[in-house]
Order: structure tokens, then C-alpha cells, then sequence
């Protein structure tokens, strides 16, 4: 957490990540973690909301579970056309194609990194 003017706290965003990563845990709640924290439950609820809309980029969990928004738009291909699919990551002036193999935690590496350049 840094200080701000105004007494209001400014958070960085990998560490914003991790915060809303805890509250995708089994078991963990948003008030729970909000709590260790010391942050309101709703700046956090809407942390995670930027999460689910693809603005905040979370850490890969150890176990595995991915968690990324996802937007698919049909282009009027037939299944047999679909055998060499492809990944397209847009981010203001920049296109990104990729393999549709990659996997999750290499997609999420790569849009952290054109966050971080934007």
C-alpha cells in the first residue's frame, strides 16, 4: 500500500492481484480477506470486479486454477476450420495471435505484460 494525498491509500496493482487471489480460495470470503487486509469489503468486491472484466491481471494459482475473462466471437468458421484455432489478445493498437494451445498461464503472463506497457 502507498500513502496518498487526502488520506486515502493507493494500492499497487500486483498487489491489488494477490488480495482478490485470496478470495478465490476454497474457502475464503471477501470479508475475511478484506479484513487481514484492513480494506473495505466493497473496494475489494470491486477489485474483483475489475478482475472479471480483464482490468486487474491475477496471479496463476498453485493449484491450477485459472481465472480470466474470456471473450469468443464467432467468424463463421465450420468445425472443420476450427482445427487450427487461434488466440487473439487486443489491447489498444496492439494484436497479439497465438497458437490456441498456449497455455492459460502464458496468455495471462502476456496480457499482464501489455498491461504493463500500456
Amino acid at each position: 500500500m502507498l500513502p496518498a494525498r487526502g488520506g486515502r491509500r493507493r494500492w499497487p496493482e500486483e498487489v491489488k492481484a494477490r488480495i482478490v487471489a485470496e478470495t478465490l480460495e476454497p474457502g475464503a470470503t471477501v470479508r475475511a480477506v478484506a479484513r487481514r487486509y484492513d480494506v473495505h469489503s466493497n473496494q475489494l468486491t470491486s477489485w474483483r470486479r475489475l478482475a472479471r472484466d480483464g482490468r486487474l491481471v491475477l496471479p496463476a494459482a498453485d493449484g491450477g486454477v485459472e481465472f480470466a475473462p474470456l471473450v469468443v466471437r464467432a467468424e463463421g468458421r465450420g468445425a472443420a476450420e476450427a482445427s487450427g484455432a487461434r488466440v487473439e489478445v487486443v489491447l489498444d493498437r496492439v494484436t497479439v495471435r497465438l497458437d490456441a494451445a498456449v497455455p492459460a498461464v502464458r496468455l495471462a503472463e502476456i496480457v499482464s505484460a501489455l498491461n504493463a506497457s500500456s
